[in-house]
């Protein structure tokens, strides 16, 4: 360590020579957390530690890093360099309260210093790139957790309140760590605000079918004459499908009617035992074949070709997908266009998740639950919110416990904390033959409801979205679709991330959209990048003049719900959608 009396240059070289004494230690222990976490993943993890210890870094790397850290801990001990705040794009540290506090000012700054040397080592690591990524992914999450910011002896926002309110903020807290501790995870919103059906999911709307996994809901039509051809939305099992349809001036759903569609939504049932040995197949067969089937008998086109539009959302798209190519093996072609949004259907390119997934991963959760058993919406939750941990866990626990704050009201954060449980044979299922295998693009290798699935033979038009920023189906899967579609096809990109990026209507003017005029799919999403054009605001704007040029003629708008035996039964959005997890 650097010691009194000591130059610049000998006080940060004592700083990297501890530093890198540590380091090594560090990034085993790192690594023993990695196999830990994975233990799942890897059944013999029980020798792995002796293999962390020998990890090889690459001479360059490491000799351009100990440069950079030797650079940057100069600079940091050189006169006033101490009292200046941190990196300010770094929000945990951006507030005033860190810059006017010398002490903090530095602690932040090392913490940035070695979390980034830490991460470069990661980096350095002479190894495959999926081991790569699962140690910087581990260590990514113990530098999270360790961060200043997180604690109340070295956050100085978080003293300065308690000293502002004296001592209330600490009680606040106390009372929501218990809080929290009694519901069983991190409140990221205030919950008792919003109710479904009340102040989120409010589209007018009736349940007209209903089975076992999923209730139909159909929306009343805002407009005198409404599209021939129904729209049908596939949203994802592994949540609930009012992201759709959070308030008025966000709503996918009443964007949608308000076009003149007359729309249906899937609405998935939270599965619980009675649930636990359900299929992929089943959900396939008896789930989206029925809704489509549904619907098409609803607006009086049962078996016929091209009767409606359909749209599937995340691991909806995937399963819409699947669904058509179902249906397209037994001769049938109900569907005229399909949009699928922030979907996977290549999983090449899955992104984050990847690091979770191995040969030995998912046998173990076929032997859990392949047979039956449920995988708990709770632990879901929580898998998503740490691949973002500064965002999704560690911001609240600091607002919630050390400030004592109460979470702003955010109908988006109140759905994600909305769990859905999945039924373990339909997880496992997934589990292999997408993310494990990719074989969904493989023509013939899944089967599927007794039909070997070929995606080759769904020649419809489609309309492709995915999010730059998305960390959960990254740009380049979600644009690996148009590589394996045949028919018509139209990519967009939007702006942020996942969600953010899909709920974005146009009144809000924000964000843009990328689009390529000349209609070109290339071999990759960079190559198709560098012909496209960005443009202000929603792409919902352009997915809508799209969607018409598919939906045939207008007609007289319906004066009631349902048709013949499918009549409306419940106001939406019915009562799946209320089961919790």
């Amino acid at each position: 360590m650097p010691q009194p009396g000591d130059t610049v240059e000998q006080a940060s070289q004592n700083l990297w020579t501890h530093a890198a004494a540590q380091f090594q230690t560090a990034l085993n222990d790192s690594w023993a957390q990695a196999l830990a976490s994975f233990q799942n993943i890897n059944p013999a993890a029980s020798t792995a530690p002796e293999a962390a210890v020998n990890l090889h870094f690459s001479p360059e790397k490491l000799q351009v890093l100990q440069r950079q850290y030797l650079e940057d801990a100069a600079q940091l001990m050189t006169q006033g360099a101490m009292v200046q705040a941190p990196a300010t794009h770094d929000k945990r540290f951006s507030g005033a309260a860190w810059a006017s506090n010398p002490l903090a000012a530095i602690n932040a700054a090392l913490y940035l210093l070695n979390s980034r040397t830490l991460l470069g080592l990661t980096d350095a690591v002479e190894a495959d790139t999926k081991t790569r990524n699962r140690l910087r992914f581990a260590v990514e999450q113990g530098l999270a957790a360790a961060a200043p910011s997180n604690f109340l002896a070295f956050n100085v926002e978080a003293q300065q309140k308690a000293i502002e309110t004296q001592g209330e903020s600490i009680a606040k807290g106390i009372q929501n760590l218990l809080h929290d501790a009694r519901q069983g995870y991190v409140s990221m919103t205030d919950e008792s605000l919003f109710t479904v059906g009340k102040n989120v999911a409010t589209t007018e709307g009736a349940v007209v079918f209903e089975h076992e996994l999923f209730q139909l809901l159909e929306y009343k039509p805002l407009t005198e004459k409404v599209f021939e051809k129904p729209f049908l939305l596939v949203p994802p099992c592994i949540n609930k499908f009012y992201i759709l349809d959070l308030q008025p001036d966000n709503s996918l759903i009443r964007h949608a009617v308000a076009q003149g569609h007359r729309t249906f939504v899937i609405s998935w049932r939270n599965p619980n035992q009675l649930l636990a040995t359900k299929t992929w197949d089943d959900y396939i067969e008896h789930a989206v074949i029925q809704a489509i089937a549904v619907t098409s008998e609803i607006v009086g086109k049962p078996g016929t070709d091209h009767a409606i539009n359909a749209l599937g959302f995340c691991v909806g798209g995937t399963l819409l997908t699947t669904a058509l190519a179902v249906l397209a093996a037994r001769g049938q072609k109900p569907v005229a266009s399909a949009t699928l949004l922030t979907t996977l259907l290549d999983f090449e390119d899955s992104g984050i998740l990847d690091v979770f997934i191995d040969e030995a991963f998912v046998q173990l959760r076929e032997k859990e639950m392949g047979l039956g058993g449920l995988m708990k919406g709770r632990d879901l939750a929580s898998t998503f919110s740490f691949l973002r941990p500064n965002d999704l866990v560690w911001n609240y626990v600091v607002g919630n416990y050390l400030k004592g704050e109460t979470p702003p009201p955010f109908d988006l954060l109140y759905w994600n904390s909305d769990a859905t449980n999945l039924p373990g044979p339909f997880y496992a299922w997934y589990l292999r033959n997408t993310y494990l295998e990719n074989k969904l693009i493989k023509p013939g290798a899944a089967s599927t409801c007794g039909e070997k699935i070929d995606l080759r033979q769904l020649d419809l038009p489609v309309y492709v979205y995915g999010s730059r920023e998305d960390h959960i189906v990254p740009i380049g899967g979600a644009y690996a679709s148009t590589q394996v579609l045949p028919g018509e096809k139209r990519f967009v990109m939007g702006a942020s991330g996942h969600i953010a990026g899909v709920i974005n209507p146009p009144a809000k003017n924000k964000r843009s959209h990328w689009i390529r005029a000349d209609g070109k799919l290339p071999g990759t999403q960079a190559a198709w990048l560098e012909g496209a054009t960005e443009h202000p605001g929603s792409w919902w704007t352009d997915w809508s003049h799209w969607l018409k040029t598919h939906a045939g003629a207008q007609i007289a708008a319906p004066k009631r719900y349902g048709r013949g035996k499918y009549k409306p039964t419940m106001p939406a959005p019915g009562n799946y959608v209320l089961a919790k997890a």
